[in-house]
């Protein structure tokens, strides 16, 4: 679930810096740290106002769609910017919710792990 955010939030930031912001270089960055999973989105472009940051446009749903999406997996989004002088977006989820959001095991661990060794020695 945090993958599936992280990866369509990257996503918007860097369609705005092209479409928007008339970027000419984005840059992304991924890092897992222990305590949290950080994404950075940063862009060369011409910025934007401080109210759109924090309201966001009118007929415009990227940055409250971002913000939404951040929510969702307890994670917290910051935009900096200012006008002509490119744009950063971070998203940070903290590293129990990123790393320990495991629906389930998979089966290779299950196999694996004492209680599938105890039940697997039972079966036979």
């Amino acid at each position: 679930m945090v993958r599936d955010e992280a990866y369509r939030i990257a996503g918007e930031a860097m369609r705005n810096a092209f479409r928007h912001a008339r970027a000419q270089r984005v840059t992304v960055e991924i890092k897992y740290e222990r305590r949290q999973f950080r994404l950075l989105v940063r862009d060369d472009g011409k910025g934007i106002a401080d109210t759109t940051t924090l309201q966001g446009q009118a007929g415009h749903y990227g940055l409250p769609g971002m913000r939404e999406r951040a929510e969702v997996v307890r994670g917290k989004l910051e935009v900096w910017s200012k006008l002509n002088s490119g744009t950063q977006v971070e998203l940070s989820v903290p590293g129990k919710i990123a790393y320990g959001m495991l629906s389930r095991p998979s089966w290779w661990s299950r196999l694996f792990s004492s209680n599938g060794r105890a039940n697997r020695s039972k079966e036979l």
